[in-house]
């Protein structure tokens, strides 16, 4: 019986434009060009400054820092940055990265998740701290001089990404900074149920948030104190610090007020959303992602939105790709479907009568915003 030895080609350790990476990748070639200019085209390559960059890689640069070995050179942290930063900022696929930056996919797939994650374990504690009761209050008093709505410490909103059953639940200041942030598969639940199923939603049910207590409302002396409040839309369930519209169209005019008010408080949430997925094009693509993938990644564009927010609260931000007609909000990041919220208790309903009692009034402002006269 005659062996044959047959041959084979051996693929190739590395690849020839893997190994032109230095040369001819895009953090080596175009990254550096960027720098040298008046910092505009890198603002809106990466979606943060120079100085931010700089800032984020020193937070993180440890954390994501390799070491070179005998058979290869690592991929620095700057550009190990760079690559989630544009994933982040783009949405681009991991394999566009790969040839756009001339590293292997495998390597892209681990860099993205990695860098995403220490970004956001590196920046949560300084740009979206947990509230104390001092914060709750701050937050309040912005949303009493901003969105003529006292005592509100926040609007809260449910989100699906889309990559089918992942939501996020945000709070959000009247800054449209996120103050609270809770990513998970809640399936396709209502707002109210992925609100239930959240550690926020059992925090707020446990009493367990630092809401502060009640308070007198400026101007309405004769009301008693009244709890400070988050707004959500008709989906959420109605209570005590969670306020949400009157359900039904034939509603009184002091009803169709409060709603009215309301309304208008809870818009950051939408106007947060929107800056938030104008920013970062990730949103506007299926994520092809493992779900622990797709936390990390939404994670670190809400605490990036907080710095780049910190750092220029009142300048709008609209990208150069974003000039052209784009999608709907509501297609781009769709809210959880409407089920209707659970039965209210009856110290809830007491809580609304009493704000509707409020924005009824003078003191309330009726005659600043009357949309139902």
């Amino acid at each position: 019986m005659l062996l044959l030895l047959l041959s084979y080609t051996r693929s190739v350790w590395v690849k020839y434009y893997l190994a032109e990476r230095n040369q001819y990748g895009e953090f080596h070639r175009l990254v550096g060009e960027l720098r040298l200019n008046n910092g505009e085209d890198f603002k809106e390559y990466f979606r943060v400054s120079r100085c931010q960059f700089d800032e984020i890689l020193h937070r993180v640069g440890p954390r994501i820092k390799r070491i070179n070995t005998r058979l290869r050179r690592c991929i620095c942290p700057a550009e190990r940055l760079a690559i989630c930063l544009r994933h982040l900022a783009t949405g681009d696929s991991y394999h566009s990265l790969s040839y756009r930056f001339q590293v292997a996919w495998s390597t892209v797939s681990l860099i993205v998740p990695e860098v995403a994650k220490a970004i956001w374990e590196e920046l949560v504690d300084v740009y979206m701290p947990v509230p104390k009761e001092s914060d709750w209050q701050d937050i309040a008093e912005q949303f009493r001089v901003n969105r003529d709505f006292p005592n509100c410490i926040g609007a809260i909103d449910g989100k699906h990404v889309r990559i089918g059953t992942f939501s996020i639940v945000l709070l959000v200041d009247a800054n449209l900074c996120f103050r609270i942030i809770d990513v998970g598969a809640y399936g396709h639940g209502s707002d109210g149920g992925t609100l239930r199923e959240s550690a926020f939603g059992r925090a707020l049910q446990e009493g367990t948030l630092g809401v502060p207590p009640h308070a007198i409302i400026p101007g309405a002396e004769d009301l008693r104190p009244l709890p400070h409040t988050f707004v959500g839309d008709e989906a959420f369930p109605l209570r005590r610090h969670l306020m949400c519209p009157y359900p039904g169209r034939n509603l009184c005019r002091r009803r169709r007020m409060f709603s009215y008010c309301m309304s208008q408080a809870r818009m950051v949430v939408e106007q947060a959303f929107g800056v938030l997925a104008a920013r970062f094009r990730i949103y506007h693509r299926v994520m092809w992602q493992h779900p622990h993938n797709v936390e990390v990644c939404v994670k670190a564009t809400c605490v990036l939105h907080n710095l780049l927010r910190r750092d220029a609260p009142t300048r709008p931000y609209r990208p150069r790709e974003n000039r052209a007609p784009n999608p709907p909000l509501s297609v781009v990041l769709p809210s959880v479907i409407r089920q209707g919220a659970n039965n209210s208790t009856a110290e809830a309903v007491r809580v609304r009568e009493a704000y509707t009692t409020y924005f009824s009034s003078e003191a309330g402002g009726v005659h600043r915003h009357d949309p139902v006269s």
